[in-house]
């Protein structure tokens, strides 16, 4: 009796490679791999994404679509950014690697052109020159993706030390201060005894760094009015 082949489709070929991308990382991704996960032959890959890169492509297309239907535009330009950053920190916090498949892809697909125009249209109504606009947009989005993927490969290498039974990186941290002076290490020493670097990663730490770039916008836009 022939065996009968899986029944597979885009759908299913983007839940593995997530599957793939949370167990392993995008290190050591492969559309072999992938192919085995779904139980097919790697060139059967092909008659749905004629390659890696596309595949990348699509994974982030998912991506964009996600955020775009997480997010509901409200309030004046400032409540729409953080509300769009927030959003965006949210969902590539849920997909593993995400971070990195949005920076390694082109804008060429459908909804990730719909998220492009989506973050352009919250700043608008500002009076801020086009350039401008396309530079608030970058900055923001390269704000939060070096945000989410800083956490990302932290809790990785923690959890390499851990397997490998290494010291924390807190241990071998005090070891290193403790052999360097005070004029070269002192504030950081102090900062990092009193816990000020656990900060790091958290809600807390990603809000005043939001603020931070809002304040920034709202300080050139009054600079140029007052021009």
């Amino acid at each position: 009796m022939k065996k009968q082949q899986p029944q597979i489709s885009e759908e299913r070929i983007l839940e593995a490679s997530w599957e793939l991308l949370g167990e392993e990382g995008i290190e050591k991704f492969s559309m072999r791999r992938l192919a085995d996960r779904v139980g097919i032959q790697a060139p059967s890959l092909y008659w749905y994404f004629k390659s890696k890169q596309n595949l990348y492509q699509g994974l982030a297309n998912q991506i964009s679509k996600i955020i775009l239907e997480g997010f509901h535009a409200e309030g004046d330009w400032k409540a729409q950014l953080t509300g769009l950053a927030v959003t965006v920190r949210n969902v590539l916090s849920r997909y593993p690697c995400s971070t990195q498949l949005m920076m390694m892809t082109l804008p060429h697909e459908p909804d990730i052109i719909r998220f492009t125009n989506r973050m352009l249209l919250c700043v608008e109504e500002t009076p801020l020159e086009p350039e401008q606009k396309m530079q608030v947009a970058t900055t923001l989005m390269n704000y939060v993706f070096f945000f989410v993927l800083d956490r990302y490969q932290h809790e990785r290498n923690i959890s390499a030390m851990i397997k490998d039974q290494e010291a924390l990186p807190g241990e071998e941290m005090l070891h290193l201060l403790d052999s360097m002076s005070e004029k070269d290490a002192g504030l950081f020493r102090r900062m990092f005894t009193t816990g000020l670097f656990e900060l790091m990663g958290t809600d807390r730490a990603f809000e005043f760094g939001l603020k931070l770039i809002v304040l920034g916008i709202e300080q050139v836009i009054m600079e140029q009015e007052g021009q």
